[in-house]
């Protein structure tokens, strides 16, 4: 009875071993080859405990589960999965493109699977910013020989990197991602410092003069990649628009600044090196784009988060007058007086180089150079803010807008319900008792008017109305200022105010992205029919808008400009329809705290 309780024993235990180890491979992506050999090691050990260790001593017995565990951690590092490139397409043995001739060379990219749309991806648009060129203005894309054959996208840029396991984990908690044993995507996305590249979708076939959109991610100007699934550009090509997805530099390799970088630049520049990235694709896009169809006198920016700081910051750049007509920005933007992300001044850029040396163990910026980049990703902390440097950016962006020498002809901008909700969960406990202690760490003597509008209240009640102030502040505010400018200046502003729960990151920071981009279906755990039909309307008028300048057409509620409804904003949710901005009150504070005075 004894021996045959112990059988049992053991099998219940093994079974658990050895479901949660294939779990957890499963969650780090391990490739197949560590499959195979932990079945192996799992029914040897299983076998060889059966015939040879049940009637031993409790010794022997651990001792054989401790050599397991040795072998299984030795399978798990060494099946870890490889890095590899991201297909441009999913389906097997795409069919390649006829061949595109651009400035550098020629090139083929490959079908969708229905071979409504070429998708041409990993196209160099700048030289690698390498070696010497590491923290230098960008230079243009170099010449190639033959065929460059582009069906995989380019490394991503630089970036501090998660695990496998924890991306996973990650996953399923926010995307309810729950696949397990899957082996499509048993990889890691490789990284580089080469990373400036660019991506195509294109309608099939001949085609000319279609409008441009050209996407810039986001990722807090730390992070991000333009292979993501939530932002491709497949369903806007097949709304007749050439859509281009960009690189550029991040963290430290795309905003370090320091004074001597400034005495070496030919236009003492330091601190913008992504913007000068994004200006060079810019470039690119407007000498090359026709070979793709595309009209280069019809061209729309569109970023979401950074990345519409991003679209802001282009928007005041000398540098990128007249490479583009038009402009989307979703969740960010740097117009306030003193924008609340994603910008800092020159002075605070250049007084990070001494945390730089300290944490690097360098005295000059040669020796940066000579670093390897990942040594230089683990500096890469706080490098994640655009600076006024005197070349990219001549003066604080609202002074551009009040001397009316914005680059933007139109506009559609806009946030969502919740934009800040996701930053706070890790963030200080937010309570009754220290909420007027952290707003005022924001607001200073503008702290009691907050108070006022948003009241602490008892249990989750401060964490709440906290979250309301920061995604006023931090997001939504940008977007509230920026529409009142461009009004101002009569031209078309449109503004929208997100607003369509789901089951994936909802009204949170990022929650429009796969909307906007017609990309639920990489998610259909999460979405229903109407969210569908939302991100149809919603597709619809940025195909509008960046065919004509304004997002409205046949079939679709219609989307005033701000000028015709002030403080108005389209409500994308369960209705389509204008209401009012939520955070009206908040922002007449704002503006007082700024020293704002529109009027």
């Amino acid at each position: 009875m004894k021996k045959g309780k112990m059988k049992v024993s053991f099998i219940v235990v093994f079974v658990l071993v050895a479901l949660v180890y294939l779990v957890l491979l499963e969650l780090s992506k391990n490739v197949v080859a560590g499959w195979l050999g932990s079945v192996v090691v799992l029914c040897g050990f299983f076998l060889l405990h059966q015939k040879l260790l049940v009637d031993k001593s409790w010794i022997l017995r651990l001792l054989g589960w401790i050599v397991l565990f040795l072998l299984l951690f030795g399978i798990y590092k060494l099946s870890y999965p490889p890095y590899k490139t991201v297909p441009a397409v999913t389906y097997k043995n795409p069919v390649a493109t006829d061949v595109v001739s651009v400035e550098q060379g020629d090139l083929t990219g490959v079908y969708n699977e229905d071979q409504s749309v070429e998708v041409y991806t990993g196209i160099p648009y700048a030289a690698p910013p390498v070696g010497d060129l590491r923290f230098k203005e960008t230079q243009p894309a170099e010449s190639w020989e033959g065929v460059k054959v582009c069906d995989h996208f380019a490394p991503m840029s630089m970036q501090s990197e998660s695990s496998t396991l924890w991306n996973s984990l990650v996953g399923a908690y926010i995307y309810n991602n729950l696949k397990l044993f899957d082996f499509s995507d048993n990889y890691r996305e490789a990284m580089s410092e080469d990373s400036l590249y660019l991506n195509i979708w294109k309608p099939a076939g001949d085609i000319s003069d279609c409008p441009v959109i050209v996407f810039i991610h986001g990722g807090s100007l730390q992070t991000g990649q333009s292979s993501y699934d939530q932002y491709r550009g497949e369903t806007y090509a097949k709304k007749g628009i050439v859509f281009v997805s960009i690189t550029y530099r991040l963290n430290i390799f795309g905003y370090y600044a320091d004074e001597d970088l400034i005495a070496e630049s030919p236009n003492n520049t330091t601190g913008n090196y992504g913007l000068l990235d994004q200006i060079e694709a810019l470039k690119w896009v407007n000498a090359n784009i026709a070979s793709f169809g595309g009209d280069v006198n019809n061209i729309t920016i569109a970023g979401e988060s950074a990345g519409a700081s991003s679209v802001n910051a282009l928007c005041v750049s000398p540098l990128a007058k007249g490479l583009f007509k038009k402009a989307v920005a979703e969740s960010s933007g740097i117009v306030a007086h003193t924008p609340y992300h994603t910008f800092r001044s020159l002075k605070e850029a250049l007084e990070m180089k001494k945390d730089a040396f300290a944490t690097l163990g360098v005295s000059s910026v040669e020796e940066m150079r000579a670093l390897d980049a990942k040594t230089l990703v683990g500096a890469a902390g706080q490098y994640n803010s655009m600076t006024v440097d005197g070349y990219a950016i001549t003066k604080q962006p609202y002074l551009t807008y009040e001397a009316g020498e914005n680059n933007e002809e139109a506009l559609i901008n806009g946030f969502n319900a919740h934009e800040a909700d996701v930053f706070t969960i890790l963030g200080t406990k937010v309570t009754e008792e220290n909420y007027e202690e952290i707003l005022r760490s924001y607001f200073g003597d503008s702290t009691e008017k907050i108070m006022e509008l948003y009241p602490a209240t008892a249990g989750d009640g401060a964490k709440s109305q906290y979250n309301a102030v920061m995604s006023a502040s931090w997001f939504a505010y940008s977007h509230y200022t920026w529409s009142r400018y461009l009004a101002a200046q009569n031209k078309p502003v449109y503004e929208y105010y997100f607003t369509k729960e789901n089951k994936g990151l909802s009204t949170n920071h990022a929650g429009e992205l796969p909307y906007f981009y017609g990309c639920l279906e990489t998610q259909p755990q999460n979405y229903t029919d109407s969210d569908y039909a939302l991100s149809e309307t919603i597709t619809d008028y940025i195909a509008n808008f960046a065919k004509t300048g304004d997002p409205n057409g046949e079939g679709l509620p219609t989307w005033p400009t701000y000028e015709e409804m002030p403080n108005r904003v389209l409500e994308l949710g369960e209705t389509v329809e204008m209401t009012e901005d939520p955070f009206l009150d908040i922002y007449q504070v704002i503006d007082e705290a700024q020293g704002y005075d529109f009027e």
